[in-house]
């Protein structure tokens, strides 16, 4: 019976200190917790937004840093940045990433927790984010969201004020990057235990960590597509299941300026063997599929206001349709 106390108030303490965003700087009171599993506190846990911008002003083009403090990263996981021009979120806000850390976030090279259970401690890893060139310039909501690899099936998220200067005039660009990805929060989509979750879109500004192991999951369930509210069974798309095997951090060519080629291009059955390893197909322009672990993966959909130029390579190159710029993504 003593033995089943010292455990109950262990789990306690864990939970006591889980992981929260030091930087960017969040605004009102967010608890360390995950949010609830109904998503009854989606977006933003319901903090509300008071106004100001707690020194996040960041100019286009700009490098950021993302930062925590807590000790319980059960073993790391996936997180993404994601941002909003609605300045109080709420459940139908549509989120747009402009960074997703594919494994190894908010800790690198972790099979459980940080030394120690305080809440206050410094977490010592910090992950780079981009404002991308093109982002507009104004006031916005930035999210971290996070899947957490080991322990129970979670999504967290903190949210932050940010001001974006000298940036662009033309709200276009924010409708090329892909929505946030929400799951485990009752939407019918969850992430697989001990695996590292791989998003369906992650967009062009991707990071992969890897951690203390190298395992990599898709998302589980019919609901699965990425997506700025909690999701309706329209919005599923299918899931990418590529293996990636190399440390990547993807940012988009500013040098090219190709015109993209028209062409048809043709996919291959979700499954079926493939020999060109890391082979990308664009299809027609609007999807894709890829060469991983010796079979050919599921269609995914292009991000909405992007295309690719048609045909097998062993680059992708994306571009925003309105802009015709290419963008090689190498992984």
């Amino acid at each position: 019976m003593l033995s089943n106390v010292f455990t109950v108030m262990g789990l306690a303490t864990v939970a006591s200190a889980h992981i929260i965003m030091t930087n960017p700087v969040p605004y009102g009171t967010f608890e360390n917790s995950p949010l609830d599993a109904s998503g009854s506190n989606f977006p933003c846990q319901n903090v509300a937004n008071p106004g100001g911008k707690a020194g996040n002003t960041y100019e286009a083009g700009s490098t950021q840093e993302l930062a925590f403090e807590g000790t319980a990263v059960h073993g790391g996981g996936s997180c993404q940045v994601s941002v909003t021009t609605d300045l109080n979120p709420t459940k139908d806000s549509t989120w747009k990433v402009i960074k997703s850390i594919e494994g190894g976030c908010p800790a690198r090279d972790q099979a459980g927790n940080l030394p120690g259970s305080n809440a206050a401690a410094t977490d010592p890893y910090t992950y780079e984010f981009q404002i991308p060139d093109e982002m507009p310039s104004g006031d916005y909501v930035l999210a971290w969201s996070w899947f957490n690899k080991i322990g129970n099936r979670e999504m967290y998220m903190n949210c932050a004020s940010v001001e974006i200067t000298g940036g662009s005039d033309d709200d276009s660009f924010l409708d090329t990057l892909p929505d946030m990805f929400v799951a485990n929060i009752g939407n019918e989509c969850s992430t697989a235990d001990s695996k590292d979750l791989q998003f369906p879109d992650p967009g062009q500004y991707l990071a992969q960590e890897n951690g203390a192991t190298t395992a990599w999951g898709a998302p589980i369930g019919s609901n699965c597509g990425a997506s700025g509210s909690t999701p309706t069974a329209s919005d599923a798309q299918p899931t990418q299941t590529s293996e990636p095997t190399t440390t990547a951090d993807v940012q988009p060519s500013t040098t090219a300026a190709v015109s993209i080629s028209v062409g048809s291009g043709s996919s291959h059955t979700a499954g079926s063997a493939c020999s060109s390893e890391g082979t990308w197909d664009c299809i027609g322009g609007s999807s894709y599929q890829r060469c991983a672990s010796g079979v050919w993966s599921e269609v995914m959909q292009m991000a909405g206001g992007t295309t690719c130029v048609a045909g097998e390579s062993s680059e992708l190159s994306v571009a925003a349709a309105v802009r015709r710029r290419a963008v090689p993504l190498r992984v």
